[in-house]
């Protein structure tokens, strides 16, 4: 008899049904062919390899709707993850992180991965968990932000003036009011014809932005000012990522670090090849030396004077320049 009930109990548990895997969807606006795609398919990869019973799923091309979608599902629990940056997170609530959008804050990208490895970093962060979004995985470069017009711009001195097209967000329209043009908040999607027609002179975007929209077809003008060093930050649901297991837990951090890091010599690869393709298609491209900069750099300083306006908490930015060091 007991022979025939282990008999059976093994037969049940070889037939049973296996757990099933706990699935993160992840969607983006971007499509899989940009190198931020391509680092998606990557992180996706190094995660089944873990073998953890979490699966990621990827929804480009904002297949399961925009940021704030996502956003109200990762509140109410739920498995979904997107990309949001410091712009963002201060408009939701966390506003010292807004500085890291700020203009010419960073003099390179080892100052961005400094930041985000020190103290100041860790307590924005712990703040946004509080909100109940987790910050999952940060050292991803999104792109160096860029400038291109209809009317040459050499100096920091040609932008008095010029309507520049900005994303709808207090911070970049500041950005680029103390430099000297006139910020207009549009949509991406109206920007081509707004250059177009001569209602904007000009746009800033990552170079794999400003080629994949045409851009470059109606304004012929580049400086590769790098005005924003934008890295991005993947966040999930803080209480879905706490249902997970510490394994589970690790495995997605860690993974996401490693698929960043491969993110990063994707979009260094592309910078060259979208500038590249402009110059052929007659875009004039110049590259500021360092007194040029230097002007940039002196204008820009009126910004990190707004931090009331910001809700900044006194001593910001020469916090934030001491962590980064």
């Amino acid at each position: 008899m007991k022979k025939l009930l282990a008999a059976l109990l093994l037969t049940a548990l070889l037939v049973a049904p296996a757990a099933a895997d706990v699935v993160l969807q992840l969607g983006f606006e971007n499509s899989m062919s940009e190198p931020i795609g391509q680092a998606l398919a990557k992180w996706q990869e190094l995660l089944a390899a873990r073998n953890t019973g979490l699966t990621m799923e990827i929804f480009p091309d904002s297949q399961l709707g925009n940021k704030t979608d996502l956003i109200d599902q990762m509140l109410l629990g739920e498995g979904v993850m997107t990309l949001a940056d410091g712009a963002f997170f201060a408009d939701y609530g966390v506003p010292d992180m807004g500085i890291v959008f700020g203009p010419f804050l960073f003099a390179n990208w080892d100052e961005c991965w400094k930041l985000i490895q020190s103290d100041w970093w860790k307590e924005q962060c712990d703040k946004l968990n509080g909100m109940g979004l987790k910050l999952v995985a940060a050292n991803w470069a999104y792109g160096e932000r860029h400038t291109l017009t209809t009317k040459p711009v050499k100096t920091v001195d040609d932008l008095k003036g010029l309507q520049i097209r900005v994303p709808t967000n207090q911070i970049q329209t500041k950005g680029f009011e103390v430099l000297g043009a006139t910020p207009v908040g549009m949509s991406l999607g109206d920007v081509y014809t707004a250059l177009q027609q001569g209602t904007i002179d000009g746009g800033e975007n990552p170079l794999s932005t400003l080629y994949g929209r045409k851009h470059h077809e109606v304004a012929k003008y580049l400086i590769l000012d790098g005005h924003v060093l934008n890295f991005t930050n993947w966040i999930c649901s803080s209480m879905w990522f706490d249902s997970l297991t510490e394994e589970q837990q690790k495995a997605l951090i860690e993974t996401g670090y490693e698929a960043g890091v491969y993110n990063n010599e994707l979009q260094a690869k592309a910078n060259d090849y979208y500038r590249g393709l402009m110059e052929k298609e007659g875009v004039t491209v110049t590259v500021p030396d360092e007194e040029v900069l230097k002007g940039f750099r002196e204008k820009a300083q009126d910004f990190y004077k707004l931090g009331s306006l910001f809700k900044w908490s006194d001593g910001l930015y020469e916090r934030v320049k001491d962590a980064m060091k």
